[in-house]
């Protein structure tokens, strides 16, 4: 006989599939089979369609196109013997969907069949519709389907019931239809029918409130009377497993009783004995058991408060962490995280065990473990709980190093309950993990350690002795360079003692020591080596006797390839040099940094929309982290701040070295706006940006003229005392080393009432606004936001989003185009409304977010506005 032919059977087809050796060899084969089917299907072979229909469901089943075969399904189907329709009717549910036309055929033949006098034929129906309804099929054969509901044989009603499930989700108005039959299903003894009716009630209820309503009053107390039974049957060897009867039914049972119960509180009340019944008697030791002890939890914790059962519920799930199955443990763990937000007092006092389970050797046991840890942690056990986890750090696994120290920075940072233990902590972490911490936290870290000024020599002694021991953190050695910068003088001569600590004895030289080592280290990066040298800078004007050694190391970094620090360097070492006179003047203290704006900020670029909650910073203000997308945006204030914060965490190292933008409100949000050579060292210098133009109070230092109008250095100016306000010069400019130039004339105002502004500008991208009013429409503000890229690669993805205070009403338009041209060939414009009803009172502020994707990249901008028009 051919292989190959018609006749061939399934069996020697699949022995010839098998026997290939190659993918090559396999696709011959199937490629001369299906040619064969066709054949024998243009032929109109009825006698071998069956043997031909199974094979091509095999062909199926391993990825070759079959659909040349789905009309012979159809024709078995149509064929009166069973044999015939056991194959016609497998082939419709493997060849085919839901979504097939060709489906719309087998309609009448499924109604014929729920209605033969055969209950295997009406089986095989029940079957086929149950996986393959449409919603057109649903309406149309649901009558039938209800019948069966009734049916003599257990088996036609448990699949007519599991049929009933798909035409409820298909077309959910026809479940009122369903629901007087299921309850009679609810009262059956045959556990099959009684399951799959149990499934129905629920998809019953989730597609419909009546139905609930129904049922909870109908079928409650009837199903604990059937839970009751099933608790307490003897055994039966045909339900039996692992000593428990029908561990199946137990779970369909409470899943149900847990919809029933959920919002209810007769119906819960009801239910609480059999309940407490289950959750006593069931054995543990089996994972049948395990199986419906946790379905009992969770039916506990999802029904009305019954505050004896969620603790006899939450006690379970401790069990279970105890348990030395992972999966099991896992559970518990999800469980326990849910519960605390209903029993927290019953979830913690299985604190111990779940701080075992953050040291557990499976990962995500671990992960699981230290999340719900983070959720347990609170103001009264704060100190232990981060104890535990500061000390499992150093022996942590390093993968999940990581995630631990973001949790230990977080609670510490919401929950400290003074900053001496605040500090303590983080220097504990980093000393551990401080190459792992984020730049947002050692950033807190400083704000908190500015406003604490009884603190400040206690931390920098502790930090010098810690920099001691963990000189491979680079982190670490960032606050440390910057703290000794900044109180140098305070450690070598243990100002600020506390009754807690012990003298220690440094010189000027070791402090020095600290900076040298961080900066000549060769792992140290740009930022850490930018840090050094401004210390530096700083400690050679509090260590005289030094002087000469710190210039000496900042003039190594002059022929650095890094261009940052080469220019530092240049600079710095002419300010030695050249301008001892005014150092001291140049390099004071930082200002404190306000702790509430860093954490307004922080929380508004970190936390995600949706949540609510309270957060407590370090300094132990609360502040709120409430969801809607002004907070989120940090624009809840009425008034415009009179800082433009920079537009993400990673900038605010700049605002704490004072080489940020102009802190004037007048000044764009993110500028790289050519500035004078003056600009540019006196915001390294920590001096701040010249006074505004039209302010009488202050000398331009700028451009100092005597009244001869030559020119005079600034740096020199700045040791003067005092001195009558001098004109600005139009003739002289100084750059960064001294040296004088022309300087740019005043700019002239001859633009519009409401002249454009760059509203946002950084390495790659410039924001331009330009404004328009309607006559009579003083409040309302036509804005036309033009996008320029000055990168040299294009933008997609490009979006653009915008938030306003209360008192301001924003419209976005589309933009032009979603794609931002190269090189600033081209931009993109968008449109915006604004109306501000507090016209006249308060001036317009508004926080933008820009989103686009580059080189198949997300990338993501923020910043505030705040130099709006005052008349807008």
């Amino acid at each position: 006989m051919n292989p190959f032919s018609s006749g061939t059977r399934l069996r020697d087809m699949i022995r010839a599939i098998r026997a290939c050796k190659t993918a090559a060899e396999e696709r011959a084969v199937v490629r001369k089979e299906c040619a064969s089917i066709r054949a024998a299907v243009s032929d109109n072979d009825n006698d071998y369609r069956h043997r031909n229909l199974a094979k091509l469901m095999f062909i199926h089943m391993l990825g070759y196109p079959t659909h040349f075969g789905q009309m012979e399904c159809l024709k078995l189907i149509a064929a009166p013997g069973f044999p015939e329709k056991r194959i016609g009717y497998l082939g419709l549910m493997l060849l085919l969907d839901e979504r097939q036309e060709v489906l719309m055929l087998v309609t009448n033949s499924l109604k014929q069949d729920l209605n033969h006098a055969n209950q295997y034929i009406v089986g095989l129906a029940l079957c086929a519709l149950g996986n393959i309804c449409s919603a057109e099929m649903a309406r149309d054969l649901a009558p039938e389907v209800e019948r069966l509901l009734q049916f003599r044989d257990p088996n036609i009603r448990k699949k007519a019931a599991l049929c009933s499930i798909r035409i409820v989700k298909k077309v959910p108005d026809l479940a009122e239809n369903f629901v007087n039959p299921v309850v009679s299903l609810l009262k059956e003894k045959h556990h099959g029918v009684l399951l799959t009716g149990i499934q129905l009630c629920i998809e019953l209820c989730n597609q419909s409130e009546e139905a609930l309503e129904y049922f909870r009053k109908k079928c409650t107390e009837g199903l604990v009377k059937v839970l009751k039974d099933v608790v307490n049957s003897p055994y039966a060897p045909e339900y039996d497993i692992s000593g428990i009867a029908d561990p199946f039914l137990h779970i369909r049972l409470l899943r149900l009783l847990r919809v029933l119960g959920h919002g209810d509180a007769d119906a819960s009340d009801s239910m609480s004995d059999i309940l407490a019944q289950v959750a006593t008697k069931t054995e543990s030791n089996k994972n049948a058991g395990n199986a419906i002890l946790y379905e009992c939890v969770e039916t506990i914790m999802s029904i009305e408060d019954i505050s004896g059962l969620r603790v006899l519920a939450i006690n379970i799930l401790g069990r279970f962490l105890s348990n030395r199955d992972n999966n099991i443990r896992y559970v518990a763990l999800n469980m326990l995280m849910k519960a605390v937000s209903i029993d927290d007092q019953a979830v913690q006092r299985h604190r111990v065990t779940i701080l075992e389970c953050v040291k557990d050797s499976d990962a995500s046991i671990r992960k699981r473990a230290l999340e719900l840890v983070y959720l347990l942690v609170n103001e009264s056990n704060v100190k232990a709980l981060t104890k535990e986890l500061i000390d499992y750090l150093p022996i942590s696994d390093q993968d999940f190093k990581g995630d631990l120290t973001a949790k230990i920075c977080s609670i510490v940072e919401k929950l400290s309950p003074d900053k001496i233990w605040y500090i303590d902590q983080m220097l504990k972490v980093l000393c551990e993990a401080g190459n792992l911490v984020k730049d947002e936290v050692w950033h807190a870290l400083i704000v908190v350690i500015t406003n604490a000024s009884n603190l400040h020599g206690y931390t920098v002694r502790s930090l010098y002795k810690a920099v001691q021991k963990s000189v491979d953190q680079e982190t670490l050695a960032r606050v440390a360079v910057w703290c000794i910068g900044e109180y140098g003088d305070m450690l070598v001569n243990n100002i600020g003692m506390l009754n807690m600590e012990d003298p220690i004895t440094v010189t000027e030289n070791d402090a020095v020591d600290v900076v040298e080592s961080a900066i000549k280290r060769h792992t140290s990066d740009l930022t850490t080596r930018a840090m050094c040298l401004i210390a530096l800078l700083k400690l050679s004007s509090r260590f005289p006797s030094c002087s000469q050694r710190i210039k000496d190391v900042v003039t190594q970094s002059k022929g650095s390839l890094l261009l940052e620090l080469q220019q530092r360097s240049i600079e710095f070492d002419s300010i030695i040099e050249k301008h001892q006179n005014i150092r001291s003047a140049l390099v004071e203290r930082m200002p404190v940094l306000d702790e509430a704006t860093f954490s307004g900020r922080k929380s508004g670029s970190v936390l995600a929309p949706g949540v609510s909650t309270s957060l407590k910073s370090a300094n132990g203000v609360a502040t709120s982290a409430a969801a809607p997308l002004v907070d989120l945006l940090d624009l809840g204030a009425d008034e415009p701040p009179a800082a433009a914060p920079n537009s993400s965490g990673g900038n605010f190292l700049h605002d704490l070295l004072d080489v940020g933008p102009s802190p004037f409100p007048s000044q764009p949000v993110t500028t790289q706006a050519q500035k004078s050579g003056t600009d540019v060292l006196l915001d390294l210098l920590s001096i701040g940006s010249p006074a505004p133009e039209n302010s009488s109070s202050a000398p331009d230092i700028l451009s100092l003229t005597q009244d001869n109008k030559t020119s005079v250095s600034p740096l020199d100016t700045l040791s003067l005392a005092t001195g009558p306000t001098l004109q600005a010069s139009s003739s002289g400019m100084m750059d960064l080393l001294d040296g004088f130039g022309p300087s740019p004339a005043p700019p002239k105002d001859n633009g519009p009432a409401y002249p454009p502004i760059v509203a946002f500008e950084s390495n790659s991208l410039r924001l331009t606004f330009n404004f328009s009013k309607q006559p009579g429409s003083p409040q309302v503000t036509q804005i036309e936001a033009s996008f320029a890229n000055k990168s040299s690669d294009a933008y997609t993805n490009f979006i653009f989003q915008a938030a306003v205070p209360k008192f301001l009403q924003l419209h976005l338009e589309p933009a032009s185009s979603n794609t931002l041209p190269r090189n600033g060939n081209g931009s993109v414009t968008q449109k915006l409304r604004v109306t501000n009803s507090q016209h006249g009172k308060k001036s317009m502020v508004m926080r933008i977010r820009i989103s686009y994707k580059l080189n198949n990249k997300d990338v993501l901008e923020e910043g505030q506005i705040s130099n709006f028009p005052r008349d807008l």
